[in-house]
């Protein structure tokens, strides 16, 4: 297998259009006279993204919440979704778990596809969305001075994956089986971001991903991260590499606070050599999760534009 990188600069000559923006984003941002619209679709795959045996009404939620959250980085707001999905003995809970998110959520099924397959599962799904501001936040607007926010802990998923994996009794599981896309909070902060995105594959990958498309460092402060009051002190460097969290990640210029809870992590340096700082030097060792190079069934929903 080649590998990722490889095939996204296959992709990336491809993607000549403006509003794939060089794939170098979480979504497409289509502009149709006065309405500007964010498209994104991600898939989840069996054994990869959720576990032997695991609830398909999960897996349904999951897969519309994953897609809403990229939509979320962009301040955007559903319009509806489109759905890839394959055959199976657990169609009628995924039926329902799907109804449960969409109401949840207040977005319609406008149509998909459906296959049968004899190997492994996987399910796809687009979401369309409606920028609420224009520009539409990207990875690549973070400038020196900026703070660095974070709108909520990381750590609950990685929680919930080992308890729903281990049968680990009274562990709330609902941050990795159902995950929250913060809307009302990207709507919020759309207008004054300089830069921002959702956190899937780990706060630090995702960091660095954000200083690497804007060309400067992101200096973070451990200490300053938020995380889950039950989480182990010995599980908080994991914490910050494991993902799965869908918190936004967002730079504000410093005279600015963000009009929704959240938490300052770090401020943005100039270009310092590399992408990424923790606690005032480079970190070492997986920044977070590489589909080239899984470590096993780990719940990650990642998108083309992430696999760097």
């Amino acid at each position: 297998m080649a590998g990722e990188a490889t095939f996204v600069a296959l992709m990336r000559a491809l993607a000549c259009d403006p509003a794939a923006r060089g794939l170098n984003d979480d979504v497409a941002v289509l502009d149709l006279g006065d309405t500007t619209l964010v498209i994104t679709h991600d898939m989840m795959v069996e054994g990869v993204h959720w576990l032997p045996g695991q609830d398909a009404a999960d897996i349904a939620w999951k897969l519309l919440a994953t897609n809403l959250s990229d939509l979320a980085a962009k301040g955007a707001q559903p319009l509806g979704v489109l759905l890839g999905y394959t055959l199976g003995a657990d169609d009628a809970r995924f039926a329902a778990g799907l109804h449960e998110a969409l109401d949840a959520f207040g977005v319609p099924l406008l149509g998909g596809d459906t296959v049968a397959s004899p190997g492994v599962r996987s399910h796809g799904l687009t979401a369309i969305g409606r920028a609420t501001h224009v520009p539409v936040p990207s990875r690549s607007g973070a400038r020196p001075g900026d703070r660095v926010w974070i709108t909520g802990p990381v750590g609950a998923a990685m929680q919930g994956f080992a308890a729903l994996r281990d049968g680990t009794p009274g562990v709330d599981t609902r941050a990795f089986r159902r995950p929250q896309p913060r809307l009302a909070q990207g709507i919020a902060l759309a207008p004054l971001a300089s830069a921002m995105m959702d956190i899937s594959d780990g706060l630090l990958i995702d960091a660095a991903r954000i200083g690497a498309a804007s060309g400067v460092t992101l200096a973070l402060e451990s200490a300053a991260v938020p995380l889950p009051a039950t989480l182990p002190a010995d599980q908080a460097a994991a914490a910050l590499r494991w993902g799965d969290d869908y918190e936004l990640l967002v730079t504000l210029p410093a005279d600015v606070a963000p009009p929704c809870p959240a938490f300052a992590i770090g401020m943005v340096l100039a270009d310092a050599g590399a992408p990424l700082w923790l606690d005032g030097a480079p970190p070492t060792g997986p920044l977070g999760y590489d589909h080239d190079h899984p470590p096993g069934l780990t719940g990650r929903n990642e998108t083309l534009a992430d696999r760097e």
